[in-house]
């Protein structure tokens, strides 16, 4: 499988800044301490500062316990892209191409993945939930989480609308009717899906390169198309 240069490093960068903004909380609420201890052991300040060096560190060990949620909440959905990568790349053929982690202006957001074949485009979002994961519809509920803010389904569906958009009125392309499908794909080996009329394809890692495969086109894009489309979209890229 082939690969295109330019994809994004959205979710390791949000990885990365998190997990560093952690760590310079612990360090902060760690110092605070240490020096409300001074205070406590030689008696510098009053027992009153001393109280207030202790609240005041509340903020950094508070803002700790953020950023470490985010980081961890980073770090299983870019686990679950490494997946995804390692499955497409050891099981397609290079009449595939892979765009990975693509982060696009516009307020379109960030793709996880695109797959461009012969028979069509595949967009792809990765979420690696473990659990039970409920869907109705659009609606989305996970190990008794009612009412997700953000759709997963939606969200698939408007990262899928934005590059069919792009396809559709780009001057270079002229390829009508480019079949473009969205698909949602779980990775966590410890997550049950209970699906009830699910408005997108809704897949378990292990059957999406059969899914991808299976799909057929009345007109098979060539590897050049392939590689145009490819460039068209990552000039979208923020």
């Amino acid at each position: 499988m082939r690969k295109m240069n330019g994809s994004g490093s959205y979710l390791k960068n949000q990885v990365r800044k998190n997990l560093a903004k952690a760590v310079l909380c612990l360090f902060l609420f760690c110092l605070i301490v240490f020096l409300v201890g001074l205070n406590v052991v030689f008696a510098l300040t009053s027992e009153v500062f001393d109280a207030a060096g202790l609240f005041v560190s509340l903020v950094p060990l508070a803002a700790f316990y953020f950023y470490l949620r985010k980081y961890r909440i980073y770090n299983g959905g870019w686990a679950g892209e490494k997946q995804v990568t390692k499955l497409l790349s050891s099981r397609l053929n290079d009449d595939y191409v892979l765009l990975n982690d693509l982060y696009l202006r516009n307020g379109a957001g960030d793709i996880d993945h695109i797959v461009l074949g012969p028979s069509g485009i595949f967009v792809l979002e990765t979420k690696n939930w473990s659990g039970e994961i409920t869907c109705r519809g659009d609606e989305w509920e996970r190990s008794g989480r009612h009412n997700f803010k953000a759709s997963p389904s939606l969200q698939v569906k408007r990262n899928t609308a934005k590059i069919r958009l792009i396809i559709d009125s780009s001057p270079v392309l002229k390829l009508p009717g480019v079949w473009v499908e969205g698909i949602l794909v779980f990775t966590n080996n410890h997550s049950t899906l209970h699906l009830n009329n699910p408005t997108v394809p809704v897949l378990k890692l292990p059957q999406l390169v059969n899914h991808i495969t299976s799909q057929r086109s009345s007109s098979v894009l060539t590897p050049q198309q392939l590689e145009t489309i490819g460039k068209e979209i990552l000039k979208q890229k923020n």
